[in-house]
């Protein structure tokens, strides 16, 4: 049996995402526009429309080098350019966005695309939107846990009254518009601390793993969290929603693909960790570790991808892989080609 045949019994959605980041291109120097970053984001997404995925997300920064602060604006005209994908955020920095503004913008996708709007929520891995907006960042994680309670009660509710620590009150409050979905796909983007999984499988939604990289298996105790906290909670199995997210580029064979990815993967995290205040720059040596078949950076022939999916959804189960195709200022032609290859996968 293939291992095409087995991703689709699996029932394994696929999708691509983008953080949307302005990274020069190593073998050019050049830097497109944030203006150009967006054009080019709406024909990967269109591109991804019809060649059958089954999702496209798009991450929040507030920073100079990231084309996107307003993910809802982007998708929508995504979705008039789309006719089936769904459309997510990837990920919301809840800490720092009024829940009842996000789901009021989230809703209002939900109408423009048909039903095909949902929600990643984070807490982030930059830190400029609190000093932006108005945030202490000690607060980081109680804005979270209120504002994730709350934007769960909104999607339950169309009026609400509703007492909080950061925000005014709501009472007897109409929350409009309503989706065209019955309630607003709402998912957890989990790092790797137990404790988001916890918190994940408690609630009740849907949880969003990104993994960059090493071995998959050390996010299993992850996954047997969140589903113990869920089952503790009273939360049907049925009910729960994992997903993956990872790095990935794809060629006709691995070695093409590694060649190929290599001057632009290590210049992705160049630039991220200098964005952090790092200074490690990655070898050769290091990407050959990091891209061998075990670990979780899918770089490969399409074959390899699809073996690395199946292999992870033994692990955990889950439903849905996103892969991050376009970073390192890799060039837009290459992004539509491997998006290509994914649908061929």
């Amino acid at each position: 049996m293939t291992a095409d045949v087995n991703k689709k019994q699996s029932g394994i959605e696929i999708g691509i995402y983008t953080l949307a980041d302005l990274g020069p291109d190593p073998l050019t120097g050049r830097t497109i526009s944030a203006h150009q970053r967006i054009k080019e984001m709406i024909e990967a997404a269109k591109l991804a429309d019809e060649a059958g995925l089954d999702v496209f997300g798009l991450g929040e920064h507030h920073r100079l080098d990231y084309a996107v602060s307003s993910p809802p604006v982007v998708l929508a005209a995504i979705a008039q350019a789309t006719k089936r994908i769904r459309l997510t955020s990837a990920t919301t920095v809840l800490s720092t966005v009024d829940p009842v503004r996000l789901f009021e913008d989230f809703a209002t996708l939900d109408l423009v695309s048909d039903g095909r709007a949902e929600i990643i929520a984070g807490r982030g891995a930059f830190v400029e939107s609190f000093p932006l907006f108005g945030y202490d960042t000690h607060d980081y994680d109680a804005l979270f846990s209120e504002n994730i309670e709350l934007l769960l009660k909104l999607n339950e509710h169309e009026k609400l009254s509703w007492n909080g620590r950061f925000r005014s009150s709501l009472n007897a409050a109409e929350i409009s518009p309503r989706p065209v979905q019955n309630k607003l796909p709402i998912w957890v983007g989990v790092g790797g601390t137990p404790d988001s999984a916890i918190r994940a499988g408690r609630l009740g939604v849907g949880m969003a793993m990104a993994i960059l990289g090493g071995d998959p298996k050390r996010f299993v105790p992850l996954v047997d969290a969140y589903r113990k906290a869920a089952a503790h909670a009273g939360h049907a199995p049925e009910e729960l929603c994992i997903g993956v997210t990872g790095h990935c580029y794809l060629a006709s064979t691995t070695q093409q693909a590694k060649d190929e990815f290599f001057p632009y993967y290590s210049n992705y995290w160049a630039y991220v960790n200098r964005q952090r205040g790092m200074g490690f720059r990655m070898s050769r040596d290091d990407f050959e570790q990091m891209a061998a078949a075990d670990t979780a950076l899918f770089v490969g022939s399409p074959q390899q991808i699809i073996e690395k999916i199946l292999r992870q959804h033994e692990l955990f189960g889950h439903r849905r892989f996103l892969a991050q195709m376009d970073i390192g200022g890799l060039p837009f032609q290459k992004v539509m080609e491997g998006i290509e290859l994914l649908d061929s996968a």
